[in-house]
């Protein structure tokens, strides 16, 4: 059986981004850090920052350039002190290489934004393909197209892991079956994919060998 590998979205998927980046656009907005007005938020980020910085704006009366610096500036912290890895993450992608796999991630991130979060973590993967680099964003498949020919995989052995409908839509327009990160309490419209609630349930999705480690290794 040929080894499955996986493309990876990285904030919000490998690395858990969304407390702090929900944190940062409440306190923009000069509002208390209720249950209540951190999910309002996470209902809005889970679909795109960019998306959540638009409705929030109009929603309290708030200059987008107030929402994007707080967000601007999260980002920057995580150059000192990155995000927490995904819980279940490091034991998937070990097991992934354990059965030859590889690991690839395609992000909308910057280059650099991404390669911090990684260094920063010390999550090993074998390629990154940022949409800022020149590949349309998500849902466009360019990103997942390109990690295909680049690594000459068949897309029957790849599995793309995302939290975000676009992810999937990407995946599945590259004829890759498409797995959604669910988050507690935030319902998202993903047909067709695959929905896990957390990252060790990848593991049940792997051939056996890739499951225990005795998988053939590269």
């Amino acid at each position: 059986m040929a080894a499955t590998s996986i493309i990876w979205d990285l904030g919000g998927t490998l690395v858990d981004t969304y407390p702090e980046v929900d944190r940062a656009l409440v306190r923009a907005l000069e509002e208390p850090l209720t249950p209540a007005r951190l999910h309002e938020v996470a209902l809005l980020t889970r679909m795109s920052s960019a998306h959540a910085i638009s409705v929030l704006a109009e929603r309290y009366g708030v200059p987008e350039e107030t929402l994007q610096a707080a967000y601007d500036a999260t980002k920057e912290t995580w150059r000192v002190q990155p995000a927490p890895v995904m819980d279940g993450a490091r034991e998937v992608l070990a097991a992934v290489h354990a059965g030859g796999g590889l690991n690839l991630v395609a992000t909308h991130r910057d280059r650099t934004s991404a390669q911090t979060l990684l260094d920063g973590l010390d999550l090993a993967v074998d390629d990154l393909v940022c949409a800022p680099d020149g590949f349309p964003r998500k849902p466009d498949p360019a990103m997942h197209l390109e990690l295909l020919s680049r690594h000459e995989l068949e897309a029957a052995t790849v599995l793309a892991v995302g939290d975000r409908p676009a992810d999937v839509a990407a995946a599945q327009a590259a004829g890759i079956r498409g797995v959604l990160l669910c988050t507690p309490g935030v319902p998202l419209h993903a047909p067709g994919a695959t929905r896990i609630d957390g990252l060790r349930d990848l593991l049940a999705e792997l051939p056996a060998g890739e499951r225990d480690g005795s998988g053939p290794r590269r």
